[in-house]
């Protein structure tokens, strides 16, 4: 019996690895169209690979996956992050787990789990093609043939796993074949803004604000950060994530309504009365108060018309409510986009009503197994993307011999 992987990427070898593993009598081909294998799992996590994340309750791990949350329960229960933390101590790599939760090789080199896959996969005899363009799939008598254009003539397979990322070739080759595929937005990525609030604050942070979309069931709560674009952080791109198809049907044009303290404005007007009283005599503009970074502080107090000059004990109430207002509820127009650096995600892919997630196998085709980014299925940022390939591919590459 012959298989073969489609795509070399995290699910793709994944994948091979644990077919060629599950059933040694088989010849197991995986076909990449690039020169290399593994490109983006090098370049992920700032050159460190983000492998997984220390989030070990399936019931918990599925909240970070805005679409594939419900599908992904019983596969995660299979093989979570525990299951590839193990998998890849047996193969002679550690795990260190970060405050936040991410978890790295030791070494801290991307490099560590690219060599590890390569390995794994030579060990367990699979068979890797790069530069190798699948450019068509036909199914035939219980199993498939493939073309590529570098092949004197086509090949069968007796199952395929399709892997290939966001590829748009591979995803019309399954569209022929009767898959509905979900259009594709982007995800994770940062909001553009020109507000002269966020003028020469590039770098500035704060630990815990609340975002939300008027007029929209989209909030996210967590650390803000400013850009020289306009603002990033974990609160803005777990906004993106779960809004990716509502602000796509908006061209990345929305208003946002930032909370930078996270405290209600009732809470704000009572702390800026109560510092009014005990700071009278020194100015607004030489400290900052609700735990906010100085620069922002000071340019908030300009957009609620307070001179630089101003002295607490001269603080009217209207100026104050106005500066509560701009600390709790500032109001910034969104006009558009920027791709969060390499963790380029997209929502969208084969429909997750056409797979069965007991063995990661179409249900239109008996014998064509997907996983990964192929797949509508995405993540916030923090190794939850590689924990559903890592996953998808075990689950599809044990159940490929069935």
């Amino acid at each position: 019996m012959q298989m073969a992987i489609i795509g070399g990427g995290a699910a793709g070898f994944m994948g091979a690895i644990t077919a060629a593993e599950t059933h040694p009598d088989v010849q197991v081909h995986l076909f990449e169209r690039g020169k290399q294998v593994l490109e983006k799992v090098r370049i992920s996590g700032g050159g460190r690979c983000n492998a997984t994340h220390a989030c070990f309750d399936a019931h918990e791990l599925i909240k970070y996956y805005p679409r594939g949350s419900r599908e992904l329960l019983a596969p995660f229960l299979r093989f979570g992050p525990a299951d590839t933390i193990s998998w890849f101590e047996k193969r002679g790599v550690q795990l260190k787990t970060e405050a936040d939760g991410r978890m790295f090789p030791v070494s801290d080199r991307s490099s560590t789990i690219v060599d590890c896959l390569l390995q794994s996969a030579r060990n367990a005899g699979v068979n890797i093609h790069t530069s190798t363009r699948i450019s068509r799939m036909q199914p035939s008598n219980g199993g498939w043939v493939l073309h590529a254009e570098s092949w004197p003539a086509p090949q069968r397979f007796e199952r395929v796993l399709c892997t290939p990322g966001s590829s748009t070739a591979v995803w019309d080759m399954l569209s022929e074949l009767g898959h509905h595929i979900v259009p594709p937005v982007p995800s994770l990525f940062t909001f553009n803004t020109k507000d002269t609030r966020l003028r020469d604050l590039s770098g500035v942070s704060t630990p815990q604000s609340t975002l939300h979309i008027p007029g929209a069931a989209l909030k996210a709560e967590g650390p803000l950060l400013v850009t020289h674009w306009g603002l990033s952080g974990p609160a803005v791109l777990r906004l993106s994530a779960w809004g990716a198809r509502s602000l796509a049907e908006q061209e990345h044009r929305f208003p946002l309504v930032i909370n930078w303290s996270g405290n209600s404005t009732a809470d704000a007007i009572a702390h800026l009365q109560q510092t009014k009283i005990a700071d009278a005599r020194k100015t607004l503009h030489a400290h900052a108060i609700e735990g906010l970074p100085l620069r922002l502080w000071q340019n908030l107090l300009v957009a609620s018309g307070i001179p630089d000059t101003m002295r607490w004990a001269d603080l009217d109430q209207k100026r104050l409510t106005a500066l509560a207002q701009q600390i709790t509820q500032s109001k910034f127009d969104i006009a558009g986009k920027s791709t969060f650096k390499e963790e380029f995600v997209t929502a969208g892919g084969v429909s997750l009503k056409e797979i069965d997630f007991k063995t990661f196998q179409s249900k239109l085709h008996p014998g064509l197994f997907l996983a990964g980014e192929v797949l509508d299925i995405d993540a916030v940022t923090g190794g939850f993307n590689f924990q559903a390939a890592w996953t998808g591919g075990w689950i599809a590459g044990g159940s490929m011999g069935g």
